[in-house]
Parts: C-alpha cells; structure tokens; sequence
C-alpha cells in the first residue's frame, strides 16, 4: 500500500510541473535574441521585420555594427532570419550574432557571413554554419540591414510618464 500511496504521489508531482516543464523545454528563437542585442522594438516573425522597420528605422543595403540582418522565408527558414551584426570585417563580409542557425535555440557570437549578391548590395547571402563547419552551398536571399537608430519615428521625443513624475518630485 506504502507504494502504491508513493507511486501515486510521484505522478501527481509529475504532473504538475508539466506546465513549467513545457516552458523551460521552449528554446530560444533568433527575433527575440535580435531584438534583445539590437535594441530594435519589432515583433513578429523575421520575415516581417523589414517591413515593419519602415517608417520606424532607417534601412538599408551596407551593413554596419549594430544593425540588423534582415532575411525573408526562404525554403526551410519559412519564417525568416534577423542577425544583428558584430563587425564589418569588408564590403563583403562581416560577423553576426545571432541565435537558432546552427542549433536549434543555439547563440552564436561573431559568425561569418559574407555577400555573394551579383551586384555587392547585401541581396543574397552564405551565413557560416557549424553542423559542417563550412558556409554550405545554399545562398539565402536577404533584405538589407534595418538599423538601430529611430531617426525616423514621427513622434518625436516624448518624456516618460515616470520622468515626469520624478521631475515634479525634485521641485
């Protein structure tokens, strides 16, 4: 009887961390690792994002630290990939930082990728991957670089409730 009361006690505590279980087994997709290191504020799948930076960022074909690669769906990547960029090595290559390429939920820190476009303007791309340890032979097609400025928000600059607040306190 002692056994059974224990088996029974073993299942109910199984069950319930399943909830918490099947949060933590959530691994980490690379628009919320982007948007975290860029600071860029857009949600959504990345095949979305550069659509969504218009009127919000600046965007544009060269690449620079701190800005973000912006890829659409592409075969398996059917949602896109967004990279934020480390360092312009040249023209025609730089490193990202980035997470789910590799491995899934997997953070990667200054991995080459390179331009292979036919006119040097960021259109397609190889991204280094570590399963083979090589860039492959698929080329990905990408967007261009949205970056981490908000120079064209139309809001302008607007003070927050709290500092408002605070400055009052101070008088």
């Amino acid at each position: 009887m002692k056994v059974f009361f224990r088996a029974i006690s073993a299942i109910l505590i199984s069950a319930s961390l399943l909830p918490g279980t099947a949060y933590a087994s959530r691994y980490l997709q690379c628009v919320e690792f982007a948007r975290e290191v860029s600071g860029i504020e857009i949600r959504g799948n990345a095949k979305t994002w550069w659509s969504q930076a218009t009127d919000r960022y600046d965007r544009g074909n060269s690449p620079r630290e701190g800005s973000v690669l912006a890829m659409p769906g592409y075969g398996k990547m059917g949602y896109g990939h967004v990279a934020m960029v480390s360092k312009v090595v040249s023209d025609r290559e730089i490193l990202l930082t980035h997470a789910n390429w590799s491995r899934r939920g997997g953070i990667e820190r200054d991995v080459r990728a390179i331009d292979v476009s036919a006119n040097g303007d960021w259109s397609r791309v190889k991204i280094w991957y570590a399963g083979t340890n090589d860039f492959g032979t698929t080329s990905y097609p990408a967007y261009g670089f949205i970056y981490a400025n908000k120079a064209k928000q139309s809001d302008g600059f607007r003070l927050g409730e709290d500092v408002i607040q605070l400055a009052a306190l101070e008088r």
